[in-house]
């Protein structure tokens, strides 16, 4: 909707919420959608039930397209652009990234680039939805049936002012249904958005009744999933990006955050195996969906007609650009759970910070082996299901590889100048090392390859295309072999929080009071669900490309494709050369915090010259919500909160070079929306006035 009718909500929001509304059933994704709904239906109490029960929907867009990583990923430590630039005045911060948007006539590469104006236009209707809700829910004769609503409401109202609150600072606050064409309004205050954030999330968590009931399949809204959200509302207001006004707030809210957390955490658990929570993905509705540790995801399925305006496109943003430099030995396809659209390149930081040896979520997450799946060349003395791209993940101070020759190959293997050397990122290995379960064929040529350190330098982006490296160890999260065509949605849900993240919450709680061992406490339940168990295969790797397994296409040379592609095996112990081979357990458990941390955390602090015990704490959780929550839409939001984001983006992505203090821990106010606000008497905002609305920089 356009900016100007940001208060449209008795006509055009209630037409979008119709489009999302199911009849009664089991699993609202499964219903035939119908715009057969008047706004009188939402004066009865089955049509406010269903309203309630159609708010899921409104989470769909987060993933739907670009915004879902440039918004939460792009301008971190975490992931800087490849060489796709769609997005990248978002993670360069130059003059593009302004209120106005950019597009090809302002420098953007494609029109695809994020507006700024799409999350503000975009959660201002769900925020629509959730007041006729809370206005009306009177009208539900049913107490359960009316507290429920009223919880699903409250959630989501407060879950959209956080969003946009934690974008863009103070926002307008309406809380009730407006009706007609309002075109002027106030801007609240940070300090009254945050209020208003943790009163409805506060209401949402009094009227949730619990654990026990579900709206349809799969993982739903609960008490535990207020608590989260409550829980990161008064940590946001409490923290760094409000100093200048939160000094009342934040002992109490340290407190209540932390009563919260206790909540969920006791009411509900921890997956076991990391892996499972979406390495294991097999399909739609699988029990990677179902498990009591996801506490809000946005639903997806395999129905076609209920895929609504966007579908899941996730599956594109993580993966190299395999098929591009691999001369064709890669090629892509539903097969393969990713496109190759090399949106979101990791950092040298985000390799380095995990343990190499002892933290399995590194191997369970980064992606390093594809096989082949076409000969291009018959001399090769390849064949189908041999490595074909191999990404060797090893550490600075690794020397293995100094003398190795790496890169891609893109024409004949057996190619080298006159000097009998080949060229730098054109070829591939000449010579596998045969520790693990990789290679065992000494000297097997392998196409494609790349090697994070060579003589003690970061040379992995030497490995590219032009004029950015496409060649990069992409993460797993959203890999999706149910795909029905190479473009197609993908299938599976969206996990959006999970109680991991609640334990990590909860110890910077502890950690801002000063309480550094039940912080530690917190922090080592993860770490101990991420040591390799005694007996467990470190070669061994999987991920969501075995949906493709049930998928209605894996006959014939599809499946063939699929078989050769995912060859189920990491690079651990090319990376880890001097490591026998093992199935011992590992130890990743915290003995002191936040004194004497594991040496990639100290080398993290030494970058960034933190050094009082808080800001070693704060740091160290930091790095450990990579360690857990990479790629999971929300880095620039912790960031921006916590005040590091311009000291870790510096440190930490080159590309970040327009990054200004005081200017882009915020977003821009869309331009569109501050040309159509009206004074009181009727007249056009003047220059002066809209530059009052704008936050400062832009």
């Amino acid at each position: 909707m356009k900016a100007t009718s940001i208060m449209q909500f008795g006509t055009k929001a209630l037409v979008a919420v119709a489009l999302l509304l199911p009849s009664c059933s089991d699993d609202f994704l499964d219903e035939e959608l119908t715009t057969a709904y008047s706004t009188q239906y939402f004066e009865t109490a089955q049509g406010l039930e269903d309203l309630a029960i159609s708010l899921y929907g409104n989470l769909r867009w987060h993933f739907g397209y670009e915004w879902a990583y440039g918004l939460t990923l792009y301008g971190t430590d975490e992931f800087t652009n490849a060489n796709d630039l769609t997005n990248e005045m978002w993670n360069t911060y130059d003059n593009r990234l302004g209120p106005i948007g950019a597009s090809p006539a302002t420098g953007a590469a494609n029109n695809n680039a994020t507006s700024p104006a799409s999350l503000w236009d975009q959660l201002y209707y769900g925020i629509a939805s959730a007041n006729i809700i809370i206005a009306n829910a009177e009208l539900i004769d049913d107490e359960v049936i009316r507290k429920r609503s009223l919880a699903h409401a409250y959630f989501l109202r407060g879950y959209n002012y956080y969003r946009l609150t934690a974008q863009y600072g103070g926002v307008v606050l309406q809380l009730e249904p407006a009706t007609g064409v309002v075109r002027n309004f106030t801007r609240a205050t940070e300090e009254e958005c945050w209020a208003q954030v943790i009163s409805d999330l506060r209401n949402a968590y009094d009227n949730f009744e619990g654990e026990d009931f579900t709206y349809g399949k799969g993982i739903t809204w609960t008490k535990a999933t207020a608590a989260h959200f409550l829980a990161k509302a008064l940590l946001f207001r409490a923290s760094e990006r409000n100093s200048e006004w939160n000094a009342p707030y934040i002992d109490q809210d340290l407190a209540e955050a932390i009563e919260v957390c206790t909540y969920a955490i006791g009411a509900r658990a921890l997956t076991d195996e990391y892996r499972d929570l979406y390495a294991n993905w097999t399909g739609v509705d699988s029990e990677a969906e179902q498990l009591d540790e996801i506490l809000m995801a946005a639903g997806h399925n395999a129905d076609e007609s209920t895929s609504g305006r966007f579908g899941n496109r996730t599956y594109n943003y993580f993966t190299p650009q395999f098929s591009n430099f691999s001369g064709g030995w890669v090629r892509r396809g539903v097969w393969i759970g990713g496109m190759d659209f090399q949106r979101c390149r990791p950092t040298e930081y985000t390799y380095a910070v995990f343990d190499h040896v002892n933290d399995s979520r590194m191997w369970k997450t980064f992606k390093t082996v594809y096989g082949i799946n076409n000969i291009v060349d018959p001399e090769a003395n390849l064949e189908l299901g041999d490595p074909g791209i191999v990404m060797i993940l090893n550490t600075e101070d690794d020397n293995t590889y100094d003398n190795y020759t790496f890169g891609a190959s893109v024409q004949d293997p057996n190619w080298q100048d006159d000097a009998g050397r080949l060229p730098a990122w054109e070829y591939g290995m000449r010579q596998t090392p045969t520790s693990g379960s990789l290679t065992n064929t000494v000297g097997q040529f392998v196409p494609n390859s790349l090697v994070l350190y060579q003589n003690g330098e970061y040379v992995s982006p030497d490995f590219k295309s032009t004029p950015i490296s496409n060649f990069f160890a992409g993460i797993n999260k959203t890999d999706d072999g149910s795909r029905f065509a190479e473009k197609g949605d993908a299938h599976r849900d969206v996990t959006m929080a999970r109680l991991a993240e609640t334990y990590l919450l909860r110890a910077e709680c502890y950690a801002r009071q000063g309480n550094y061992g039940p912080a530690m406490d917190d922090i080592n339940v993860i770490r101990e669900r991420a040591e390799w168990k005694e007996g467990e295969n470190r070669s061994y790797y999987i991920d969501g490309s075995v949906a493709f397994e049930n998928n209605s296409l894996n006959t014939g040379s599809a499946m063939d494709n699929y078989v050769n592609s995912n060859l189920n095996m990491n690079t651990y112990y090319l990376s880890n050369p001097d490591l026998e081979v093992t199935t011992a357990a590992s130890d990743l458990t915290l003995t002191s915090f936040p004194d004497n941390l594991p040496a990639e955390d100290e080398a993290v602090l030494q970058a960034l010259g933190v050094s009082t015990p808080y800001e070693r704490a704060l740091h160290f959780i930091l790095n450990e919500r990579t360690r857990e929550l990479l790629g999971e839409w929300q880095r620039w939001e912790t960031l921006s909160r916590t005040g590091t984001l311009i000291q870790r983006a510096r440190a930490f992505n080159p590309e970040a070079y327009a990054i200004q203090e005081n200017k882009h821990e915020l977003r821009p106010i869309p331009q569109a929306f501050l040309d159509g606000l009206l004074n009181e008497d009727g007249t056009n905002l003047s220059e002066e006035q809209k530059a009052d609305w704008q936050n400062p920089g832009y």
